[in-house]
């Protein structure tokens, strides 16, 4: 099985991560290593994929807490595992509990604050980003849960690049256009940088920042629904802190 890491987190051994790919279990086309309910795949196949998955972490499906993403800015704070409902960022502090991201293409991101004992899940794609839920997810932390923007650590994992990632007016207009590289008329926007330039601006340091180079899109052990089409599966990427 063949599951992305993050150097940054590695270094905390309190800390549970890993974000899945296409390859595990011997899975084959169209979907893979898939982890998701809604793509058509076998549903017993997708709970098998997902235990084996938690299992290489050190965890179980009941320890996951997973929402049903909508492209929202809406931020749920979690208290215990199982579906959480429509949302796309979570939130907790209970230890033994890993927090799970659905993506293939979008960008995910991971945040834990050591310091206050907390952990944060955001799915961001272009209709999240343009409502602010990162923004809105690291304000939560602050206001509500007392920590300091200098203590968060952030991993931002595999998402689709720039140069890849193409997009209609209706969309573009939403973004700054240093966001926005336009070729033959044609609009390729940088979500990651969005991104990036939040956690900045919000107080996070560079030095807590640890962005994934891996496009989606041009991995092919990577889910990507740009790619793929209705042939994509999901990936899914979790964070836990260890204990009860």
């Amino acid at each position: 099985m063949q599951i992305i890491q993050s150097s940054l987190f590695q270094k905390f051994p309190e800390i549970i991560f890993g974000l899945s790919t296409k390859n595990g279990l011997g899975r084959t086309e169209p979907f893979y290593f898939n982890m998701s309910l809604t793509v058509g795949d076998d549903p017993e196949i997708v709970r098998t994929n997902r235990e084996a998955f938690y299992n290489e972490l050190g965890l179980t499906t009941e320890q996951i807490a997973i929402q049903k993403q909508i492209h929202s800015d809406i931020v749920t704070i979690v208290n215990e595992p199982g579906l959480v409902g429509e949302s796309d960022a979570m939130i907790t502090t209970q230890k033994g509990m890993g927090l799970a991201i659905s993506t293939a293409d979008c960008t995910p991101i991971f945040i834990y604050d050591r310091t206050n004992g907390i952990i944060a899940a955001v799915h961001s794609g272009w209709r999240g980003t343009e409502k602010q839920i990162l923004q809105k997810t690291i304000l939560i932390l602050t206001e509500q849960f007392d920590c300091s923007p200098s203590n968060l650590l952030v991993y931002i994992g595999p998402s689709i690049c720039q140069k890849n990632y193409e997009v209609g007016d209706e969309v573009a207009k939403h973004f700054h256009r240093k966001y926005l590289k336009s070729v033959d008329h044609k609009h390729y926007l940088d979500v990651l940088g969005v991104n990036k330039d939040v956690l900045l601006n919000l107080g996070i340091r560079d030095t807590h920042i640890e962005i994934s180079s891996l496009c989606s899109y041009e991995e092919k052990y990577l889910q990507s629904y740009r790619r793929d089409g209705k042939n994509s599966g999901r990936a899914l990427g979790v964070i836990a802190m260890k204990g009860k």
